[in-house]
């Protein structure tokens, strides 16, 4: 199949890219790298050139934070939107919407609820569609996992709460496995969680990446949570990143019963070994 993939040149994107053409797809990639901005793809009329010939798309485009233009409702609704209404006049035969855990009826941040109004638009159309919902991806290339894995190297570890939050890690390799999927199988309208095969807490996570890089358990600081709220407005001056919204989500975790993603694949998900782990390093995107 030939298949339009936005967000091609980011991380998910750069891994479900590789995948297609190792199964024998071609790939039309969308992302500011290739010279497609999605601020310039917000109706449906400004998608059809890039639609012609295209068997099935592929939404991975996402921010973590917002940035100037390049906001949340920008990217994460009207452009899907438009991709979506544009693939219903195209005949596109099938669109793969990846989401993220939490953007459901509970959603209160921007970043989800604006992934959810994306994932209704397209739940609502005529098309035949797959919404997959990843929780916390690691693997190799993820700059975000090397982030947690550069602080796990650290003698005393600062965590909020005791570290006590919620995590799924799911490896990017079964993220990718399950877009494949979506793209192939028949059995289209469904919602998947895609979220790794144990809960643990953030803490839990942190000691396991360190273990995977050969360092015994560190000790834990307690920050207060007077002192993340205030770290966050002063970062918030620096990086898009620094969010009240992000740490309030932080404080919530995202958890998920991995039985979808299992039936899925015909397998279930694959566990955070310390081999697997340690991908993170690699910043390859295979």
């Amino acid at each position: 199949m030939h298949i339009l993939l936005t967000g091609a040149s980011g991380f998910l994107g750069r891994h479900i890219a590789a995948a297609l053409q190792a199964a024998g797809h071609t790939v039309q990639p969308v992302s500011r790298r290739q010279g497609h901005d999605l601020l310039q793809l917000q109706r449906p009329v400004d998608w059809l050139p890039l639609l012609a010939g295209v068997d099935a798309a592929i939404n991975a485009a996402g921010l973590i934070g917002e940035a100037g233009a390049q906001t949340f409702e920008a990217v994460h609704t009207a452009a899907p939107t438009a991709l979506f209404a544009a693939c219903a006049q195209a005949g596109v035969g099938r669109v793969v919407q990846i989401s993220a855990l939490g953007a459901d009826a509970q959603a209160f941040s921007a970043f989800h609820l604006s992934k959810r109004a994306a994932d209704d638009a397209l739940r609502a159309s005529p098309l035949r569609w797959m919404v997959l919902r990843p929780a916390l991806v690691y693997g190799p290339g993820g700059a975000s996992a090397r982030l947690f894995m550069r602080l796990a190297r650290l003698p005393v570890i600062p965590v909020l709460e005791g570290g006590r939050q919620p995590v799924q890690p799911v490896h990017v390799g079964d993220v990718v496995a399950a877009v494949l999927a979506g793209v192939d199988t028949p059995d289209a309208g469904q919602t998947v969680d895609v979220v790794g095969p144990e809960v643990m807490t953030l803490a839990e996570w942190l000691q396991a990446m360190r273990r995977a890089q050969g360092w015994p358990p560190a000790r834990l600081v307690d920050v207060p949570l007077a002192l993340a709220r205030g770290a966050v407005a002063l970062g918030g001056l620096f990086t898009p990143l620094a969010r009240p919204d992000n740490l309030r989500m932080l404080r919530t975790g995202y958890t998920a019963s991995p039985e979808g993603l299992t039936a899925l694949l015909g397998r279930p998900p694959l566990p955070a070994t310390p081999a697997r782990i340690l991908t993170i390093l690699d910043r390859s995107p295979s």
